[in-house]
């Protein structure tokens, strides 16, 4: 995508308010035309029904439902509102687009006083809805009328994403790019600035076992596999992990948790010392190292045991997270959440309570097994959950991941969020948007080409994002690095930290198959 075709369109797509002044001296010499939809992916049905209403008129105003107030999709829109605007905006015939920030389209049709509004014949006599009779009557109350245009084939854009849903992964970012000024070049240099941060990483430790088998058969009277041990392999998951990301980018790591007194707990401590960071563990004999051992054969994953106590800490382990929390001094300090025994809701408020006031204060819930709750951290700076576990802390099942994304943002006075989606990548949300009443975030999608194993994304995104952050203040470059690293991530078996190498590489891939311009 070249600049040359954004910034030739881009000044067709206008707020209401400038159209109604670019428009009051043409208004009694021109007619004007509009129509409203979500245009999610333009169709050939779309393109008729703008040609039909531009010769009908002098002026084509088409107004597009912004991202937050679609509610077709729990995924929906695909395509976020600027692409979708800009794609308008490309047609000669259409010659203002407006991105509509109602819930419905009444208030922009009284202020622009349309001579016609424009919609499918769909929406006629037979199939009348309540949303179209109330703008029928909004076009009575200003002496405009209503329009069908005529049709013989109806598309549908949800039935086109449904079937197949188009690539624009780079299309989002090269978007982004471009209404946040920003460059490739900088993205660059915030990633060679990571390693002047101190961080401190609290919570559950994991180890990570995979054991290789061979089948040797089944049993004839049961079905029960039999599986030859081969070889076995250990990571540092968990909070561990999200410790030695840190570490990989060059930052300066302190890691306080709780272990067992198990070669578990004596693996971990190898590792953290290898890779020079500071642990501060307290042993609890009461409580094995946590250890999920996954067993695999020819690449398949036949079953997880797990080795953990999910029983809340003691008080003397609480008041010995809390003493290092207060006395650390560190750029930020990171909640990484699992439910293993150090976080609760009683607990979170005591142990965010010890965190030094200029501290960056980030949490992250990856609750598997356990019952978490992202919204027990109130008042963060920057959280990291996915969407399974802000469906459960709000209880909703059902509502677009835009609606979600808001409804905990507001609910929990949070600053920013990166909503992880899986495949689908993320959306995020920046209270620093000039006008967060109207346009709260946006989404990225993964960057991953060849995913291999995706555990562990979520802490390279949540380590790299953080880093970022307290690198730039800005919540974009944050998701774009955060996201290349959960790329990169997914793209090795294991958990494996990723290092600036892979991301410096993995940017430069991006930038390449862009062949982006600022």
């Amino acid at each position: 995508m070249s600049g040359a075709f954004f910034n030739k369109y881009r000044n067709k797509i206008i707020t209401p308010q400038n159209l109604i002044r670019k428009i009051h001296k043409t208004r009694l010499k021109k007619k004007i035309a509009m129509c409203h939809g979500v245009f999610d992916v333009v169709h050939p049905g779309h393109v008729r029904h703008l040609a039909y209403v531009k010769s009908k008129a002098d002026i084509l105003i088409v107004s597009i439902t912004s991202d937050r107030f679609i509610n077709k999709g729990v995924y929906r829109p695909h395509v976020p509102q600027l692409i979708r605007a800009s794609n308008l905006a490309a047609f000669e015939m259409v010659d203002y687009v407006i991105i509509d920030n109602n819930k419905e389209p009444l208030s922009n049709i009284l202020k622009i006083k349309p001579n016609f509004y424009a919609k499918g014949f769909e929406y006629s006599k037979d199939n009348m809805t309540p949303e179209t009779l109330k703008e029928i009557n909004t076009l009575k109350k200003i002496g405009s009328k209503m329009i069908f245009t005529p049709g013989d084939v109806v598309y549908s854009s949800s039935k086109l994403i449904e079937s197949s849903s188009p690539n624009i992964v780079f299309e989002k970012l090269y978007f982004l790019l471009k209404n946040y000024k920003l460059s490739f070049d900088k993205i660059s240099k915030t990633i060679k600035s990571l390693n002047k941060f101190s961080i401190h990483v609290v919570g559950d430790t994991i180890i990570d076992k995979f054991t290789y088998t061979t089948l040797i058969g089944g049993q004839t009277k049961t079905p029960t596999l039999s599986l030859l041990r081969a070889s076995e392999k250990k990571f540092l998951g968990g909070a561990g992990l999200v410790a030695l990301n840190m570490r990989a980018a060059g930052a300066k790591v302190a890691f306080t948790t709780i272990l067992g007194k198990d070669e578990n707990a004596k693996f971990t401590k190898s590792i953290l010392s290898k890779n020079n960071i500071k642990l501060f563990s307290k042993s609890d004999s009461d409580r094995p190292t946590t250890e999920k051992n996954v067993i695999i054969n020819q690449n398949h994953r036949i079953l997880k045991i797990d080795t953990l106590e999910n029983k809340l800490i003691d008080k003397s382990s609480i008041n010995y997270i809390k003493n290092k929390i207060s006395k650390i001094k560190t750029n930020a300090v990171i909640f990484s959440d699992f439910r293993h025994g150090i976080f609760n809701r009683d607990s979170i408020t005591e142990l965010t309570s010890a965190i030094p006031n200029k501290a960056v204060k980030v949490a992250d819930s990856q609750v598997a097994s356990r019952w978490g709750n992202i919204q027990d951290f109130k008042n963060f700076d920057l959280i990291t959950p996915n969407e399974r576990e802000a469906r459960f802390a709000l209880a909703d099942q059902d509502s677009t991941v835009n609606a979600l994304t808001e409804a905990i943002y507001r609910k929990n006075n949070y600053k920013n969020i990166i909503l992880k989606l899986g495949s689908r990548g993320i959306l995020s949300c920046d209270r620093s948007e000039i006008d967060p009443e109207k346009h709260l975030g946006f989404s990225l999608d993964s960057f991953a080409e060849h995913v291999i194993d995706p555990v562990g994304s979520g802490d390279a995104l949540l380590a790299y994002a953080t880093l970022s952050y307290l690198a730039t203040n800005s919540l974009l470059i944050a998701s774009i690095i955060g996201s290349i690293a959960a790329a990169c991530s997914c793209e090795k078996d294991g958990n494996e930290p990723i290092t600036i190498t892979e991301i410096e590489a993995k940017l430069k891939i991006i930038e390449k198959k862009m062949n982006y311009k600022k």
